[in-house]
């Protein structure tokens, strides 16, 4: 099988994966398997706990943890989002005693380990929102990988000013998570 066909065949695979994860039950484990390359194998490639806070404004934010179970590295490239005009990768960084944003054109996820994003950190910013964020409520967030394909989420939407997710169940790791996977 040639690589182009190989590839078209996992975008019509992920083309499925947004139902599966959008009906995920919070707390539970969930593995979504589609064939790739063979530069893909042995990626594993997660998800954990998506969360945002209610907005009362044009932009808001989104937050997880990308957890790289694999054998290589992984970069997140972008992100994409129907609740904003534009979802993009951004960060903090202090100039003098001034916290500032900056996009960010990507993030690597080194193998074995995770990166967290987070307020005050690296973090998906959602500009021009088409509607307010409302607490209890979620929306759908696609991670695009460099290599792995796209991902797709549900984000839950915690009060305004929260700190972290919401309503994870905790497992015997001690966090609570609500995780949605991708193995490759």
């Amino acid at each position: 099988m040639n690589k182009s066909l190989a590839l078209a065949i996992a975008a019509a695979l992920l083309a499925g994966a947004p139902a599966i994860a959008a009906d995920h039950v919070p707390g539970h484990k969930m593995n979504m398997t589609s064939p790739m390359t063979d530069a893909m194998q042995g990626e594993k490639i997660m998800i954990e706990s998506p969360w945002a806070r209610a907005s009362v404004g044009q932009n808001g934010a989104a937050y997880f943890t990308i957890a790289n179970r694999g054998k290589t590295d992984v970069k997140v490239v972008g992100v994409t989002a129907d609740v904003a005009r534009h979802a993009g990768l951004h960060s903090h960084r202090m100039d003098g005693e001034i916290m500032r944003m900056r996009p960010l054109e990507n993030i690597v996820v080194p193998a074995g380990t995770s990166v967290t994003l987070k307020p005050g950190g690296h973090h998906v910013m959602l500009m021009g929102l088409t509607h307010n964020l409302k607490q209890g409520e979620a929306f759908p967030l696609t991670v695009v990988f460099e290599k792995a394909g796209k991902m797709q989420v549900s984000v839950k939407i915690g009060k305004i000013g929260a700190a972290g997710p919401m309503g994870g169940m905790k497992h015997r790791d001690g966090h609570g998570h609500s995780h949605q996977n991708m193995k490759h």
